[in-house]
Parts: structure tokens; C-alpha cells; sequence
């Protein structure tokens, strides 16, 4: 599982090292293969390979047909590269995601159990601000934990 937060840089070139206890569990448990995307462009997705394709695998039994599935699938390939770390465990952010997430610089890497989200540190105090925990996510959530 990935979990927590922590404290990064984006240099000029676009390249983010993956926090280092991070990085030690996505490559004992994965390897050093990962796909970045997004789908709406605010923030960078880090997907360890296999659980990307763990989402494919669960898309390919949707009518080739089907909207949602083709919407995710445009947003997740326009943003998306496959990629894997360096010998210094950094990854390139794709450069049209660099771009509208508005990242480079001081970032924040936020475990998501199974992938890491990065954002733009400043614009992500300003997103937790304006969506706050509520006592509906509360009553949601309270059937599973």
C-alpha cells in the first residue's frame, strides 16, 4: 500500500524523484515500470505498471463502444506515457502534464493505496480548502472502515 505525503521537487528539465520509501515499495512489490496520466489534467497520476494494467484488464470487457470507457481511455492516453525510473529513481512528467497541472517546482506526492497523485504543492492546500471532508463522505465511508 501507498500511503502518506511527501514533500518533493520537479526540476526544470520535468523530472520528479519518487520519494524513496515510495520508490522501495513499488519496486519490491512491482518492479521499476509505471504508467503517468491523469483525467482531468489538476494532477499526476504514477500508476505502477501491473496495476495499471490491472484497470486495462477491467476496460476490456466494456463494448469498444461504450462512452464512459472511451472518455476515460482519451484522457487517460492523452495525458499518459509509460515510462520507469532512472538509476536515481526520477521520472519525466510528460510535458503536456506538466504543463496543465501547473507542476514544477515544490510538489506533494500522496500515497493512494495502489498508485501515487502529485500536485502542485500550493494548489493542493487550495484543493483540500475547497472540497473538505463532510459528514456525507463520513456516513459513505462508514460501511467499509
Amino acid at each position: 500500500m501507498l500511503r502518506g505525503n511527501y514533500a518533493a521537487t520537479v526540476d526544470d528539465k520535468g523530472r520528479l524523484k519518487i520519494p524513496s520509501n515510495f520508490r522501495r515499495r513499488i519496486e519490491a512489490k512491482y518492479g521499476s515500470e509505471i504508467f503517468i496520466t491523469s483525467l482531468t489534467g489538476d494532477s499526476v497520476w504514477i500508476y505502477p505498471l501491473k496495476e495499471w494494467e490491472n484497470i486495462e484488464q477491467r476496460l476490456a470487457v466494456l463494448p469498444a463502444m461504450d462512452a464512459a470507457k472511451r472518455a476515460f481511455l482519451y484522457r487517460a492516453n492523452y495525458y499518459g506515457q509509460q515510462t520507469e525510473f532512472d538509476a536515481q529513481g526520477r521520472i519525466l512528467i510528460p510535458a503536456i502534464l506538466r504543463r496543465t497541472a501547473e507542476i514544477l517546482g515544490e510538489v506533494s506526492v500522496i500515497g493512494q493505496l495502489h498508485f501515487l497523485e502529485v500536485w502542485d504543492a500550493l494548489k493542493f492546500q487550495t484543493h483540500l480548502q475547497n472540497n473538505p471532508f463532510t459528514a456525507e463522505h463520513e456516513a459513505a465511508l462508514s460501511r467499509f472502515i
